[in-house]
């Protein structure tokens, strides 16, 4: 058994890929899923309609290998964060669709408690900010308006899961209700500092915590899959939310090291170690992994709109085809012309966090066309990686750490995901950080680290020193814009977020 079958259950499809005894990625199969917009800022998916696309990705994937159950030592699963899964214990179907972390709809929930003086123990005991993004409020929502939910959570009828949990369950056919450290951490509901769940923002929320899943390492036994499923049981051995995973898959392991996701959104997270840094910069502390009991730290940056613009310019403005296309047109749009998009569809994150802000775009003038929306596109995940850089780096420093006080001089930056193949991309967000950013060769990097946490713990894969070894560069982009082009054009992108919050 040299096989790893890894499952990325993503925001917009599932994929699952077979890692062999090189950890290297072969046969994978994905499958796109349906998203909801019942109303506006709201985003549902169908749990039973995830549930299917990774049973049928999993197998797409044993067969195009040619492999069958019995040659996989482990699965690793990794997840979109923050989505809500609520289902009934007896039956396993689920109360309602689930509410994806995109969904904006607690944000008048969020205002009030803010208001009310609660965010400064919330953030002292989970590390997170109160915004409709993470899993509490989505959960309180769903027991104050589904019909009949709130009596039967009390009375231990129900349980809540992120959707690795969710997977897990039916992957087991209900005999595990577990999660792991790192997806337990983006749930508002999770003491990071204790490692166990927060009975005083449960009370906040008035969460039955009989609800919660039981919380295990990211590399631990989390049950075995039904041998119905894929022809003989395989142990689930692995599990990090997408975030998490990706960190690990760049081998991240040291503090000091920073990697930036560019999926649907973007997510920079700083490994900080044992230390736990509380953020004066409005970034969110979170574990970065969990082994052995001790977990390893993180300040992590959050970006809800990165890969999802190139969509926008795809399926909205429809001036593109292909994600390909958005680099081709960027290269032909007049470079006199500056336009800023700043891509609040669902609000803005990190280090902002206004939920009621809407995008908008700026300096358009009369001959402003597709090539110029595409560069803007592309430009504003540069521009808003920038804004997490600078906070983090000020956070790093704050902590006593070497940190140098320009943040354009912080170490190297590891870029993974989807739209970090764009080297038109990588080269600008280069450039306006003015740092080196590093692409490995592996840019499936979160799958990468699920299925490495399980053939690890299965021990087929080695251990952190000896993953981290095998890490390969594919290409290092170096910056090119001189230092005063790149401070207007982070001058002009200040500028047009300032116009678009929603409050000064």
């Amino acid at each position: 058994m040299t096989h790893v079958l890894a499952i990325d259950q993503g925001t917009t499809s599932t994929r699952a890929i077979l890692f062999d005894a090189e950890i290297a990625p072969g046969a994978s199969a994905q499958q796109e899923f349906t998203q909801h917009y019942p109303a506006s800022g709201w985003v549902e998916h169908d749990a039973a309609e995830i549930w299917d696309s990774v049973v049928a990705t999993c197998r797409a994937a044993l067969d195009k290998g040619g492999l069958k159950a019995g040659d996989v030592a482990a699965i690793g699963i990794t997840n979109q964060r923050e989505t809500v899964v609520l289902w009934d214990r007896e039956t396993g179907t689920p109360v309602h669709r689930a509410i994806v972390w995109q969904d904006r709809r607690t944000a008048e929930m969020c205002a009030r408690l803010k208001a009310d003086g609660h965010e400064a123990m919330v953030q002292e005991n989970t590390g997170l900010l109160l915004d409709p993004y993470f899993s509490g409020t989505k959960l309180a929502w769903l027991l104050e308006n589904v019909d009949g939910v709130r009596a039967k959570a009390e009375a231990g009828k129900l349980a809540f899961g992120t959707v690795d949990s969710w997977l897990i369950w039916n992957l087991t056919c209900g005999k595990a209700h577990v999660t792991d450290a790192t997806n337990a951490a983006r749930t508002l509901l999770y003491n990071i500092r204790k490692g166990c769940w927060d009975e005083d923002v449960c009370k906040l929320l008035d969460i039955p915590m009989s609800l919660l899943p039981e919380v295990k390492d990211c590399a631990a036994e989390f049950g075995m899959t039904d041998p119905a499923l894929f022809g003989a049981a395989i142990p689930i051995l692995g599990v990090a939310g997408d975030q998490q995973a990706a960190t690990l898959g760049q081998a991240c392991f040291e503090p000091g090291m920073l990697k930036s996701t560019y999926g649907t959104g973007c997510f920079a997270l700083l490994n900080t170690g044992d230390t736990l840094v509380r953020s004066e910069n409005r970034m969110l502390t979170t574990i970065a992994y969990q082994f052995d009991g001790k977990p390893t730290y993180a300040l992590e940056g959050s970006i809800f709109i990165a890969g999802a613009v190139v969509q926008w310019l795809r399926d909205g403005l429809k001036i593109i085809e292909s994600a390909p296309d958005s680099q081709r047109l960027a290269e032909e749009a007049d470079p006199a012309q500056q336009l800023y998009l700043v891509p609040a569809f669902t609000g803005l994150g990190a280090p902002y966090w206004d939920p009621d802000a809407r995008g908008a775009i700026y300096g358009l003038v009369r001959n402003s066309g597709p090539a110029e929306f595409a560069r803007a596109a592309l430009e504003s995940v540069g521009f808003q990686t920038r804004d997490l850089w600078e906070a983090m780096t000020a956070d790093w420093r704050g902590a006593g750490h070497d940190a140098p006080e320009d943040p354009t001089k912080a170490a190297t930056l590891r870029v993974d995901g989807g739209m970090s193949a764009s080297d038109w991309a990588m080269q600008f967000l280069a450039d306006i950080l003015g740092a080196p950013v590093d692409r490995p060769k592996v840019l499936e990097t979160t799958a990468l680290g699920a299925a490495w946490i399980a053939g690890m713990k299965a021990g087929v894969y080695p251990d952190a020193d000896g993953f981290a070894k095998m890490w390969a560069l594919d290409r290092t982009f170096e910056p090119q814009m001189d230092a005063d082009t790149r401070a207007a054009r982070y001058a002009g992108w200040q500028d047009a977020v300032a116009r678009t919050l929603s409050r000064p």
